[in-house]
């Protein structure tokens, strides 16, 4: 099921530990188009086959979702390579990846002389527990469709992961995008 707007509200909560990992009750429902792969796979695959107003729990594990965690992503670095930055244990820090890309990586620990970072995703190897509600549902224009934007182009200037409205954007808060 290709280009369709979905809406959604979600609380996610760690399927293991029962932890609340994120959520968007309350805010602007999370609107991707699918197909375009918007969101992770697992949740994607359930959403798809869900009617407007229709609710379920969805497990998505490591595989479906943001991969298993990858020891070999953990690095040791010299600490000079972080000058000006004040460190904190599970900060998050952006670089440039080799492709040009923004990489995101946490920083576990570091003393005087190294720090220890992670590229996994925050995520990577958790089993998932998405509490989901459709919201709204309905067939991609053909500008989303070829722009990959819900609400077109126009709607970039809304600032919410290319999601929503311009109008919604300002008060949705934090779009439930990771």
């Amino acid at each position: 099921m290709s280009n369709k707007v979905i809406g959604i509200e979600y609380n996610l909560t760690d399927a293991k530990t029962g932890d609340q990992l994120d959520t968007n009750l309350g805010q602007a429902p999370l609107e991707f188009i699918t197909g375009k792969g918007q969101i992770i796979p697992g949740l994607e695959a359930k959403v798809e086959t869900m009617a407007a107003n229709e609710s379920a729990d969805v497990l998505v594990e490591p595989k479906d979702g943001y991969g298993e965690y990858n020891e070999e992503a953990v690095q040791v670095l010299p600490k000079e390579q972080f000058a000006g930055i004040e460190l904190a244990e599970g900060m998050s820090l952006y670089g440039t990846g080799e492709q040009g890309e923004t990489v995101q990586v946490l920083v576990k620990s570091f003393n005087d002389e190294e720090v220890t970072i992670d590229y996994n995703h925050p995520m990577a190897g958790k089993s998932l527990m998405f509490s989901v509600t459709i919201l709204s549902l309905r067939d991609a224009s053909e500008e989303e469709i070829q722009t990959g934007v819900v609400g077109g182009m126009a709607a970039m200037s809304g600032g919410c992961c290319g999601g929503g409205s311009s109008e919604a954007a300002p008060q949705s808060g934090g779009c439930g995008c990771n």
